[in-house]
């Protein structure tokens, strides 16, 4: 058998907050342990109750955040430099994981750095597509070229589709590896249909329901949601539309029109049975690396109406498992989402088919490929530490 490994996985989002990345890295870092490895999870505190858990083969070492502006819910964490030379100088691990990219991810990696351990990233969040979002275009290229810096330092920068690599090999980004994504198929399952949840959405089992699942934000283009929703109106005037997720967009979202239900942030059973209670799952942004919801959309059974773009883009056959726009264009988008208003039976074909696609991309055969990627890091260690050292 291999070696067992110590890894130490640095992220500054984790479960209980509720985004793709904490859920990822979550499943990465159980998936591990399962494999027999031991894991120090390196995590913003996220409270004053917040107490590290210790257990065989597990430890969290817990360090100071601050909460992020327009997202109360999440937490940056600060630079921890001293503390983690300490920490890895007492009990070095094999290899450091750094999940995000912000002020303690960046004091994980210069702190393995100058203790010579191998270090790997992963490319989790297009930082640098948001800024348009946020009327900041002209910060994508500096945006762009601070998460080079950080990630071309590394030995490993792993990312989840082969489109992302190629792209950010255009931008000058090194040593990248694909680690792609799975879904749980028993948790995220058409099983989980509820028609009494159907019924306080106002809908029998002829209604057409679209989801969403994301994060209210303006680089989520919530606005063509609404467009397309509006468009499945006109065609069913019964139709509704459940937003599952939070953020500053909230507020607005729910006072938007009618029919259209605010669900909040959810998670566990509750998250799974307002997937599989819907019928077409529409997502819109084109700012993410993957978008673990469109797998989670079609494991429950719902026919997704996507851009041709990241995890859609993967894993769905359009006109098969799901209805494919090419990227940016709205009136396809929305044209997409009405036909579905207007043939629900062909939206349940839709979505039986995405439900069989999904179901053998389970995280054991991720988190395989990942444990891959850690030892390749840990033997290309000597040769990485020499490229940086002549870089330097």
């Amino acid at each position: 058998m291999d070696a067992r490994l110590r890894i130490s996985m640095v992220t500054e989002t984790y479960p209980p907050e509720v985004n793709g990345v904490a859920r990822t890295v979550a499943l990465m870092a159980e998936g591990l342990r399962r494999r027999g490895h031991e894991i120090e999870l390196v995590r913003p505190r996220q409270g004053g109750g917040d107490q590290a858990r210790e257990e065989p083969g597990y430890r969290e070492l817990l360090r100071p955040g601050l909460r992020i502006p327009r997202y109360p819910q999440l937490r940056m964490g600060l630079p921890s430099r001293g503390a983690l030379d300490a920490a890895w100088s007492k009990r070095r691990p094999d290899v450091v994981h750094i999940a995000t990219e912000g002020p303690l991810g960046g004091s994980a990696l210069g702190a393995a750095r100058a203790l010579g351990i191998p270090v790997a990233t992963d490319f989790h969040t297009n930082f640098d597509a948001y800024s348009g979002h946020y009327g900041a275009g002209w910060l994508a290229g500096p945006v762009r070229a601070h998460l080079r810096r950080f990630h071309n330092r590394a030995g490993c920068t792993m990312v989840p589709t082969d489109e992302l690599a190629a792209q950010l090999v255009r931008h000058g980004f090194e040593r990248l590896r694909v680690v792609g994504r799975g879904v749980d198929a028993a948790v995220f399952s058409p099983s989980r249909r509820s028609a009494a949840l159907r019924r306080e959405w106002g809908a029998d089992e002829d209604t057409p329901v679209a989801l969403c699942v994301s994060r209210f934000a303006p680089e989520k283009n919530f606005p063509l949601v609404l467009e397309a929703y509006r468009a499945m109106r006109a065609i069913r005037p019964d139709a509704r539309l459940v937003l599952v997720g939070d953020g500053p967009m909230a507020g607005a979202l729910r006072d938007s029109g009618d029919g259209i239900v605010v669900a909040g942030r959810l998670v566990n059973g509750a998250l799974s049975a307002h997937y599989a209670s819907a019928d077409v799952f529409l997502f819109a942004s084109v700012t993410e690396t993957f978008g673990n919801v469109t797998m989670e959309a079609m494991a429950s059974g719902l026919a997704v109406v996507a851009y041709d773009y990241a995890a859609a883009r993967q894993h769905i056959v359009h006109g098969r498992s799901g209805l494919l726009a090419p990227v940016e264009d709205r009136v396809r988008f929305v044209e997409h989402a009405a036909a579905l208003a207007g043939d629900l039976p062909r939206a349940r074909v839709l979505g039986r088919n995405a439900r069989a696609a999904a179901e053998p991309l389970g995280w054991e055969r991720v988190v395989e490929d990942l444990e891959r990627a850690l030892r390749a890091t840990i033997a290309d260690g000597g040769m990485a530490e020499a490229r940086r050292g002549a870089a330097a």
